[in-house]
């Protein structure tokens, strides 16, 4: 089905033409006709699956139908979890809503700034939530006109404090909109949410849809802590892949293994939360224009960010949810591309990593190069001893005694 049966302009055509758009993804497919007849929905689907399109478009034509003169008034609010996904979201209202004002509410970026974006006139704000309520306290905004609400990667804003964040963001904006929530999964806390934001959803789910996983050759090599540096320096040398996005655990251990291999004269950076706004946008620019052939990072891009042409993600250190493994590896295999994905595991990984397999719904064989072979034993599992019931204190309890203090 091409982009011309889903009822789109003919300028919005050429544009998706333009920018190497020609057939819609199953999500696209579903939602943009849902979109465009007014419907609320609630949309599932993995990485990679074309998200951001499948709301930017339908909501840019729905715009585009009505013309209100004087100043322009917020239309459009998009939440999402992450500054470079808010980037990125508003980039795409940019490129297919060219007659659009476009304001991204981030943080590390001057607060009075964009305010003052905001009051001059815009179309659409795409904002973190933490920095979008920031700009709300100050009581310099109108939403009243606004028509359009859109949770992106709803699921990992719950993980950052969403769901108390919620009621006041809801508080301001009108009750009569349409709602957009695209969400990789939906447990029972995110329905709560979702319940909050619309009664009224459609539910849209991609049950076969793995574009990210399809394309993407996935190894799992056991080494030892030690040699997982020299290891990736040797799949370096031997693999000659131009660009590599490797996940690690933490901020301190991305700066240190960053230092080390530009010591060793390769192209490399690290990037993570603490790096200053500026910074950040420096890097993922240097990482997209091939200045950065190594690029290690904590799970901040795991979610929604789309990069060209990354040959292979190394899962140096395996995320904590097993829900995570399938974004960070989504990272490569985009838009039909092939792609490769190494997880390196030792012994104290093994059980974690049966957990992401049996998550995944994958079975992998566990591989062992010459030369950097796991050593030892497994360490011996010491079970302490039974919780005893009533001992610990709750939650409650310890609220109570903070307030007492």
């Amino acid at each position: 089905m091409p982009f011309s049966k889903l009822q789109l302009s003919t300028s919005l055509q050429e544009l998706l033409e333009k920018n190497n758009y020609t057939n819609p993804t199953p999500i696209q497919k579903k939602v943009i006709p849902l979109v465009l007849a007014k419907k609320d929905i609630m949309a599932q689907a993995q990485t990679g699956s074309g998200k951001t399109a499948a709301f930017v478009l339908p909501i840019v034509e729905l715009l585009s139908q009505t013309h209100t003169e004087g100043k322009r008034k917020v239309k459009v609010l998009v939440l999402t979890p992450t500054r470079e996904l808010t980037q990125q979201v508003a980039e795409s209202f940019k490129t297919f809503g060219q007659s659009l004002k476009v304001v991204s509410v981030i943080g590390g970026e001057g607060i009075g700034d964009q305010i003052y974006a905001i009051q001059k006139g815009c179309d659409v704000v795409v904002a973190t939530s933490g920095r979008f309520l920031d700009v709300l306290s100050k009581r310099q905004m109108s939403l009243k006109n606004l028509e359009f609400l859109v949770l992106d990667e709803a699921d990992k804003m719950l993980n950052l404090g969403f769901a108390e964040e919620l009621d006041a963001i809801l508080e301001a904006i009108p009750t009569t909109r349409q709602n957009l929530l695209f969400s990789a999964t939906y447990p029972e806390k995110m329905l709560e949410i979702a319940s909050k934001v619309t009664q009224v959803a459609e539910r849209v789910t991609v049950t076969d849809e793995t574009p990210t996983v399809a394309t993407i050759k996935q190894r799992v090599i056991e080494v030892n802590p030690e040699n997982r540096g020299p290891l990736l320096r040797h799949l370096l040398k031997k693999e000659k892949y131009k660009r590599v996005l490797v996940f690690m655990a933490n901020k301190r251990a991305t700066d240190n293994i960053a230092a080390k291999f530009k010591k060793r004269g390769y192209l490399a950076e690290s990037f993570h939360g603490d790096l200053t706004q500026e910074d950040r946008n420096y890097t993922i620019d240097a990482f997209k224009s091939n200045k950065i052939q190594i690029l290690f990072t904590t799970d901040i891009i795991s979610r929604g960010l789309h990069i060209e042409g990354i040959d292979c993600v190394i899962n140096f250190d395996l995320p904590r949810s097993p829900a995570d493994y399938i974004h960070r590896i989504g990272r490569t295999g985009r838009a039909g591309e092939s792609g490769v994905a190494i997880s390196f595991i030792g012994h104290e990984e093994q059980a974690h990593f049966r957990l992401i397999e049996k998550r995944s719904q994958i079975k992998l064989e566990r591989e062992q190069i010459e030369g950097f072979e796991l050593t030892g034993e497994a360490p011996k599992r010491v079970k302490g001893p039974a919780p005893v019931k009533g001992k610990k204190k709750s939650k409650k309890d310890k609220l109570r005694e903070e307030a007492n203090k």
